[in-house]
């Protein structure tokens, strides 16, 4: 049974400065709700509840965000603001949050095992919140984890993206075994041009098995000098078994401007409440 989500926010956000020199990017909203907001409700409508979050310095907000604000709640109190408040009051009730801090940025893969101590034993999801996944039906990561509980082993989210575009992602090779689902046999972290095993592109979803801080803990610095979560991957792939899953959804690259404007535009009319306008 997994629990909990473990949510990687201790970057910069550099593309998104100077907003960023003083806000969380995930943080940043789109329309009336932050990234991470929407990453926690995508994690409970896959059954979890404990949310983790490795954090740097300046991220307070996060943990401000997903707690009580007395002041806020008393003054709004008995008026009709107080139902923009109904979906962060609902998320408090139902989930717990725990928090640890990243002392340097060395990569996905260093971020994931600081976050050793909040997971445990136990398998777990991680979400990059800077990845929007958006759909009518059964959430990304709901999707992820029901193929885990089929198969037992870690299971990555990919999309397929133009070949000109493989060197932004881990990209990986494998052997379809069944519709969407291919189990990895190579994987590589942003390929220069022409050297892409394929056009299915990693994006920031993973359900892991608690092995992978060990294969963390004696993985080289790869790309970029960073401990790279793909190569460990690629280990646990020789090892054992570790899926791909071409999910069902859309998803908006909120990492990028393009992306974070795309996004805004496309919830504000399809689900921002219209009551509201």
């Amino acid at each position: 049974m997994i629990r909990k989500c473990l949510f990687p926010v201790a970057g910069y956000g550099t593309r998104f400065l100077p907003a960023t020199k003083s806000m969380p990017k995930e943080m940043l909203p789109i329309v009336n709700k932050p990234l991470v907001h929407y990453g926690v409700e995508e994690a409970m409508g896959a059954g979890l509840t404990e949310m983790a979050f490795v954090t740097g310095r300046g991220k307070r907000a996060i943990a401000d965000y997903f707690d009580i604000s007395y002041e806020l709640e008393h003054q709004i109190q008995g008026t009709g603001k107080e139902a923009y408040l109904k979906g962060i009051r609902s998320i408090l009730e139902k989930c717990t949050f725990s928090f640890t801090r990243q002392r340097e940025m060395k990569g996905l893969g260093h971020a994931i095992l600081a976050g050793e101590t909040l997971i445990g034993n136990e398998p777990f999801a991680v979400l990059l919140s800077d990845d929007l996944c958006l759909n009518n039906g059964e959430a990304v990561l709901a999707q992820m984890v029901s193929l885990f509980r089929r198969h037992q082993c870690s299971v990555i989210a990919i999309q397929e993206v133009p070949a000109e575009e493989t060197e932004k992602y881990g990209v990986i090779a494998g052997t379809e075994i069944e519709p969407g689902v291919y189990e990895v046999t190579d994987m590589i972290e942003k390929p220069s041009k022409g050297k892409a095993p394929s056009n299915l592109a990693i994006i920031g979803r993973y359900v892991l098995t608690p092995d992978i801080f060990d294969i963390l803990r004696v993985t080289a610095p790869g790309k970029n000098g960073e401990i790279q979560l793909t190569d460990a991957l690629l280990a646990q792939a020789k090892r054992g078994r570790v899926l791909a899953y071409k999910f069902q959804g859309r998803r908006f690259d909120c990492g990028s401007i393009d992306g974070f404007v795309e996004a805004t535009n496309y919830c504000y009319q399809h689900l921002y409440p219209k009551e509201r306008l």
